[in-house]
């Protein structure tokens, strides 16, 4: 009786496991402005330039996020990965403010090119009790929402404040020296 009078409840839903990796991955990339503001501006960009870059940047930059996320989960190493992601706020700040319409294989692979640091950090710190596929999804989707709401955002200024196109772009590159100069 004094045993079962001290045990603890037992839960049946712990939160650990594929529910947490799930939220994890969710939140990971909502909860770093680098993350935030490169993925919202790779959705600005394609809106911008329009056409197939809808659709192709951001499918681009997810793939290639992923497998760098299956990379860092693995356990490699890629040095100068926060580097390389407030270079992409910068980079990709500077193709919004110049209004750069490359070809869209150049676009496109800019796009996954970039997107490798902030796979690869998402991937490093997979949660211990979490699960790296769901984990992985929730990264991926996440991600997905903020280049759609970078498209969206696109959508709306293009054609009736083409200024704060240029604008959004110069400040996404301040904040990307910003993340640099740490």
């Amino acid at each position: 009786m004094l045993l079962a009078l001290a045990s603890t409840p037992v839960f049946a839903h712990t939160g650990a496991g594929p529910v947490d990796g799930l939220m994890h991955g969710l939140l990971h990339p909502l909860t770093g402005l680098d993350h935030v503001l490169a993925m919202v501006a790779v959705g600005l960009w394609a809106g911008l330039v329009g056409g197939r870059a809808r659709i192709a940047y951001p499918i681009a930059f997810v793939a290639a996020m992923a497998l760098a996320g299956a990379w860092g989960m693995s356990g490699g190493t890629l040095p100068g990965v926060e580097i390389g992601i407030a270079f992409s706020v910068v980079i990709l700040g500077a193709a919004v403010a110049l209004k750069a319409s490359p070809p869209l294989a150049a676009g496109t692979l800019a796009c996954g090119i970039l997107a490798i640091f902030h796979g690869f950090a998402h991937g490093a710190e997979l949660p211990e009790n979490a699960s790296g596929l769901a984990y992985a999804i929730g990264f991926m989707l996440a991600t997905a929402a903020l280049h759609l709401a970078g498209i969206m955002l696109a959508g709306v200024i293009a054609t009736r404040a083409p200024l704060i196109a240029r604008i959004a772009g110069g400040g996404l590159v301040l904040a990307g020296v910003a993340l640099l100069a740490g």
